[in-house]
């Protein structure tokens, strides 16, 4: 234990003066203006001017964005693959592979005329500028406010430790499932599901009927808690980049509290009789060996609000709050990681070391995306265009359509697929519209359907949201006989399908 405690304290160290490193450098390019500023100017171009008729990218040109997709569905999945894919260097150069493939398209194909909105340049000529304002786009626009927050959210909950052993009554799980629903959509997905899953394992460890338990924690905390805030899922935040008003998922908590409420009653029913089933043994050994919670690592919880206050305050070109002052670009990444080097040195190493904490999930989201954010360029283009040619119209049509394809990939690029077919959108007279960011509207209807089909339907398989697996394997680690891939996916057509249909009769 402690040489677990001297490692975690070195690694906590190095990520620290890592972090600190590269605020430096912000801070170094910021005082040498070599950092954009960031205004409320007209938006810049999406196609090719705004005389010329808008470039269609060709078809072909989705294949790496799909390949990707269903690389990171297949390859854990294939016995003679699943043993390379465990490594985020080849995660990393699978992604890179991809990515690069689409950049070599944009510079030798493709005839220029975007927009670099992070330089806020447009009309680039083909080749190299083509290219760098793709890599802009993708990389400094999106691809690091994104990583930069899940990476704060997963670092930060990593130092909060809930431990304790309750008597594992059905109300007490059901308690355990309401709080990580809540929480989800506060402190992220993720982070909620490492605070929770392991003294809610902890409490159920005396009983023998508990694979119910984990799923239905999955479906809830992993997935449909996550709804209300742009950091409580990741496609939310995808949306929040692209101009979506940072409280405006609040307003499908009705929603969020219906599918969350029905979950949660069918769970009551399925482990009060699960309960029952247990062995008298069983049960007295549960009521005799009881720890009350304790929750250490609670500075944590501050740091944890404040990356809301960054996320919700502290916007590119917007004021800063009790001030004329206007926010610099990556100010916002560049406090939360403030907030991380805090969170690694004034936690002990013990709470980290207790709670199994290492970098290698939030490690795979880095990979990936880093792939995920440039293939998806090509497909974006092209919905930009043609999106209304999908045929989808209707909000039902939406939730469905972004639902199905967010079970089997992720749900974060599904969101931005759909998210831009929608915009696309001729609006109709007199529709409820969502002002976004550059003078943008989207139809409000539609796009309440497409983030509660992707956040809800990620609950449908095992890769449709990243702590999905990751709770999978704590469970098992545990020693706890998860279901298969197919075999999860049959607990949710039984116990979730429903429950959306539910929703789609009041979309």
């Amino acid at each position: 234990m402690a040489d677990g405690f001297s490692l975690m304290q070195q690694s906590s160290r190095r990520t620290a003066i890592g972090i600190g490193m590269l605020l430096l450098l912000y801070l170094a390019l910021l005082a040498l203006g070599g950092i954009p500023d960031v205004d409320d100017a007209p938006s810049l171009a999406e196609g090719h001017g705004p005389q010329a008729d808008p470039f269609v990218p060709p078809f072909w040109t989705i294949i790496p964005f799909a390949g990707l997709l269903l690389s990171i569905a297949v390859l854990p999945l294939l016995p003679w693959t699943s043993g390379w894919w465990s490594f985020n260097r080849n995660r990393f150069l699978l992604a890179s592979g991809f990515a690069a493939l689409v950049l070599l398209y944009y510079g030798f194909s493709h005839p220029g005329g975007l927009s670099n909105h992070f330089f806020h340049q447009q009309d680039t000529q083909p080749g190299l500028q083509t290219v760098g304002a793709v890599f802009c786009n993708a990389v400094f626009d999106e691809y690091i406010p994104f990583i930069i927050l899940l990476f704060s959210l997963y670092v930060i909950s990593g130092g909060v430790r809930l431990t304790g052993d309750l008597a594992a009554h059905p109300i007490t799980n059901c308690a355990f499932l309401a709080i990580g629903a809540l929480l989800a959509s506060f402190i992220g997905t993720t982070g909620a599901a490492m605070v929770l899953i392991r003294p809610l394992l902890a409490t159920n460890q005396e009983r023998r009927h508990k694979v119910h338990t984990v799923i239905f924690f999955i479906f809830m905390v992993c997935n449909c808690g996550g709804l209300l805030l742009p950091i409580g899922d990741p496609p939310l935040f995808l949306g929040y980049l692209r101009g979506v008003p940072f409280t405006w998922t609040m307003q499908l908590w009705p929603y969020w509290l219906a599918v969350n409420s029905i979950l949660l009653a069918l769970y009551y029913v399925w482990d009060r009789y699960a309960y029952s089933q247990e062995s008298p043994a069983d049960i007295a050994l549960d009521e005799t060996h009881i720890r009350p919670l304790k929750l250490e690592g609670t500075l944590n919880l501050a740091l944890l609000a404040a990356v809301v206050f960054c996320v919700a305050w502290l916007i590119p070109g917007k004021s800063l709050p009790g001030t004329s002052i206007v926010c610099p670009v990556l100010l916002r990444e560049a406090v939360m990681l403030l907030l991380v080097v805090a969170s690694l040195w004034l936690t002990p190493a013990a709470i980290r070391v207790g709670n199994h904490f290492d970098y290698s999930a939030i490690g795979e989201v880095a990979a990936l995306f880093s792939g995920i954010f440039i293939c998806m360029q090509a497909p974006i283009e092209i919905l930009v265009v043609q999106g209304a040619e999908l045929g989808l119209r209707s909000p039902v049509q939406f939730f469905w359509a972004t639902g199905i394809l967010s079970s089997f990939l992720d749900n974060a690029p599904t969101y931005v697929v759909f998210f831009e077919a929608a915009r696309s959108l001729p609006l109709e007279a007199g529709a409820a519209l969502v002002d976004l960011a550059q003078s943008r509207t989207i139809s409000e209807p539609l796009l309440s359907a497409i983030s509660m089909g992707a956040v809800f339907m990620g609950a449908n398989s095992y890769i449709g949201n990243g702590p999905n697996f990751m709770v999978k394997s704590i469970a098992e680690r545990r020693g706890i006989q998860m279901p298969s891939f197919f075999g999860y996916m049959a607990y949710a057509a039984v116990l979730l399908i429903p429950v959306f249909a539910v929703v789609t009769m009041v979309l």
